[in-house]
């Protein structure tokens, strides 16, 4: 995995290499990224001519907070509240279940239940 390009490296980049005759090795060697990735951003840039295509838009979207939701918008982050927390219930249900049969695989005898609660 190569290493973290900014926003503004990236526009450096690409600009040197449209500045000299779209030569992506010699860019990929003297910024210390892949060719891949040079010859990518130059790409995505070529086909829109803006910088904006540049930027990283990875990770969670912004939640809408407020009055500025629709009925149907803030019941759809109720449902999506909702799931994620019967997600996380169902998950520790099975893990104290598994846990519980682990801790009785090491009862010798099987009438010993003394040391679990049921």
């Amino acid at each position: 995995m190569g290493r973290k390009v900014s926003y503004d490296e990236k526009i450096k980049i690409v600009q040197w290499v449209l500045d000299h005759g779209n030569n992506y090795q010699v860019a990929a060697k003297e910024f210390d990224v892949s060719y891949n990735r040079v010859y990518d951003w130059v790409r995505k840039y070529q086909a829109t001519s803006d910088w904006e295509v540049l930027k990283d838009h990875r990770g969670k979207k912004p939640r809408l907070k407020g009055d500025n939701l629709t009925r149907e918008e803030q019941l759809e982050e109720e449902n999506r509240q909702l799931k994620a927390r019967l997600r996380r219930l169902e998950v520790e249900q099975a893990f104290a279940k598994k846990l519980k049969e682990i801790r009785n695989r090491e009862v010798n005898d099987p009438h010993d239940t003394k040391r679990f609660g049921n």
